[in-house]
């Protein structure tokens, strides 16, 4: 079984929130938002998440556990971690962690598929990606500060995280920096002209491929 299911971080999410204990479904999509998981697991639609919990209960990775009843909420049904579900936790983190895998990315495609634009629609593109990436590495930082300094969304007293809670922020700061630098160097070899394309050029050489093949 743990072969066999097809994983997604959503559903590694719900396995590794209810390894603490049985959670209702609302109470996974809270935690995940309120722990800032939210930044690596998409969790935006409760639809989604009920979907997966279906999933993972249809496999028998987690199991209902009860059922709440509380005159001011609807019923919520709780569930529990599995033994095949905790055995199948530990086999995706051992794959993930251990083996790069290649998600194809959108924005990887879309740099395969640059002679569709000009070189100006290009830069002026990857200027607004620039000021995007640049904010998005400032909300990074400031969210690793809050954590540090124990003040985390959500906590009532004052109380720094333990860097295994922020990892996952430290790693998408790491990435956002980089791909800022990237583009940063695309940008200036646009501006000065060391990279650029000709679309006429470049047709020239599609068309000698497909008579080629």
């Amino acid at each position: 079984m743990t072969s066999t299911f097809r994983r997604s971080p959503l559903a590694l999410a719900v396995l590794g929130l209810l390894e603490a204990g049985p959670l209702h479904p609302y109470g996974i999509q809270r935690l995940i938002k309120q722990w800032g998981k939210d930044q690596v697991v998409n969790v935006g639609q409760r639809a989604g998440l009920y979907r997966t919990i279906a999933r993972l209960e249809d496999a028998g990775l987690i199991a209902v556990g009860s059922t709440e009843r509380d005159e001011r909420y609807p019923e919520r049904t709780t569930y529990r971690l599995t033994d095949t579900g905790r055995a199948a936790a530990r086999q995706w983190m051992a794959e993930i962690l251990s083996t790069p895998r290649n998600e194809y990315p959108e924005f990887p495609a879309a740099l395969s598929f640059l002679p569709v634009l000009t070189p100006r629609a290009t830069q002026d593109l990857l200027h607004q990606r620039r000021d995007r990436l640049a904010r998005r590495l400032t909300e990074l930082n400031a969210d690793l500060g809050a954590g540090r300094d124990g003040e985390a969304a959500g906590e009532t007293e004052s109380q720094a995280l333990p860097r295994v809670a922020l990892i996952e922020s430290e790693y998408l700061r790491a990435v956002t920096q980089a791909e800022l630098a990237w583009v940063d160097g695309i940008l200036a070899a646009l501006d000065d002209g060391s990279f650029t394309w000709n679309r006429e050029e470049l047709d020239r050489i599609v068309a000698t491929a497909r008579d080629n093949t």
